[in-house]
């Protein structure tokens, strides 16, 4: 096999695939359409604040190192990570609060100060989450399904029935716990993956076990710096990174890729790996003969997952409600997904997520100022939600809504931005406006994800959130190293 590669994106699951083949001789080419790498993942500074858009909350960090430690590298060469301790604080519309711990005693004295119940059943909980977590890092996370005997064999099968498959996220908590706080606080893990507590499968409490156990980081400098750290990385095996270019199409002979056409030219390559959505690659990028399996009507029968509207704002005010990650719930949680994912329309009671890094780094923001990233859920692109018109309203509420938990002045804030789920669709194509591509919202969308290897183009392979094993910045640069290793193998 000729060990040359083309790399569509910039994004995390490419720049690990690109790390990874160039780790192993071969000669890689990234072509990123926006003017920097990261994908989803962009530096925004302005006025002396300076913001992460995109994956703010970082996990598994040993995903990120041993993708260093597989280039004979140090991570920490490049990039510095710092455990947050607490991780998160979580504070609900009753005025109760739990700061999330790895301490459990600390955890069940916070929890019993509205339940006494569910404090008594926390240890089982995360008993069961850690349990989840090892099966789920033992048969999906860290291996490639590429055929239906790697599906289905007794194995996996075996362990999947473990994992209670059809058992939902929500009815999995009821079983442990009863008050609403503790139930939001824990469902709230299937919204990183883009899907609903209410339908995702019970698979996902495994990140009360992640956070908590495993550990949530802060980047020094800005999540960015994963980014920067991974291009300075890939730079130094060889890979070239191409930014400004768009990829406007694979070119495929006698089923086979030869390469891919862009902006500034045909680069060819027989082995073409897509970094950007599964469904958008397909439906943008390939002629129609090269993706029956993957047909207009097939894309549109995958559900997305939820977007979000993201507010940066820079503010001359200090909040003393707020660490690094804070989380604002409404009294009700299940209306909110009812609204994004049946409904179509933004929340009427979003729950808000607040990034302010600035609280570990002074130098994010003025020494006298905050530089918040709010981020409130929405729904994919539909043609029943305007954001022309939907962005000042949807925004106006989460103001309003921050504000009654004492986050006040964004009107007066020095930077404000907004990001909307049209904008994240046109700047990366993601389809329909998703952050992480399609729901888990069933068992076939969280267990048999878009394959990585194209059916129907001989050597045109897909990583990223959309394909296994699925979203969240750490999987997505596991689904790169994989298919990565799995390329140079057969090379």
């Amino acid at each position: 096999m000729n060990k040359q590669a083309v790399i569509i994106g910039a994004g995390f699951g490419s720049l690990s695939c690109a790390v990874t083949l160039a780790a192993k001789g071969w000669k890689v080419t990234v072509l990123e359409r926006q003017d920097q790498p990261g994908g989803k993942l962009q530096r925004i500074t302005e006025q002396g604040y300076t913001f992460d858009r995109g994956p703010s909350t970082i996990t598994m960090p040993h995903v990120f190192r041993s993708l260093y430690e597989l280039a004979g590298a140090q991570m920490e060469d490049y990039v510095e990570l710092y455990e947050l301790e607490p991780r998160t604080r979580n504070i609900f519309a009753d005025g109760h609060m739990v700061d999330l711990s790895r301490d459990k005693a600390y955890m069940r004295e916070q929890i019993a100060a509205y339940s006494p119940h569910d404090a008594g059943r926390y240890d089982e909980f995360m008993d069961e989450a850690e349990l989840l977590y090892r099966l789920s890092e033992k048969q999906f996370l860290n291996r490639l399904l590429l055929s239906w005997k790697d599906k289905l064999s007794p194995a996996l099968v075996r362990d999947l029935l473990r994992v209670r498959p059809f058992l939902t996220l929500q009815s999995m908590l009821e079983r442990y716990f009863r008050h609403p706080n503790t139930l939001a606080m824990l469902g709230r893990y299937a919204t990183y993956v883009g899907s609903s507590p209410y339908q995702s499968p019970a698979i996902f409490a495994m990140l009360g076990h992640v956070e908590a156990k495993l550990g949530v980081y802060g980047v020094k400098g800005g999540t960015y710096k994963l980014v920067e750290g991974l291009v300075a990385l890939a730079r130094r095996l060889g890979v070239e990174i191409v930014t400004g270019t768009e990829v406007t199409g694979i070119a495929v002979a006698g089923g086979k890729a030869e390469g891919v056409e862009t902006s500034r030219g045909f680069y060819p390559a027989q082995t073409v790996i897509a970094g950007g959505d599964v469904l958008s690659v397909n439906r943008m990028l390939l002629p129609e003969a090269s993706r029956r399996t993957m047909s207009d009507r097939t894309i549109e029968r995958y559900e997305p997952s939820l977007s979000g509207l993201v507010t940066l704002a820079g503010v001359r005010r200090k909040y003393e409600q707020l660490l690094h990650h804070t989380v604002f719930f409404p009294e009700q949680y299940e209306p909110e997904f009812r609204d994004i994912f049946d409904k179509r329309r933004p929340p009427q009671n979003p729950t808000l997520y607040v990034c302010y890094s600035g609280y570990s780094e002074p130098g994010m923001a003025p020494v006298d100022g905050s530089n918040l990233f709010i981020l409130a859920n929405a729904p994919y692109l539909n043609s029943g939600c305007d954001w022309a018109r939907e962005t000042e309203i949807y925004g106006r509420r989460i103001t309003d809504m921050l504000k009654s938990f004492g986050i006040g002045g964004l009107e007066q804030a020095e930077v404000l931005q907004r990001y909307t789920p049209q904008n994240l669709a046109t700047d990366t194509l993601a389809h329909r406006g998703a952050i992480y591509g399609i729901s888990s919202n069933s068992v076939r969308q969280t267990f048999f994800r878009p394959g990585n290897r194209s059916r129907e183009v001989q050597g045109l392979w897909y990583v990223g959130g959309t394909t296994h094993p699925g979203g969240g910045t750490p999987v997505v640069s596991l689904s790169g190293r994989l298919v990565g290793e799995h390329i140079a193998g057969e090379g």
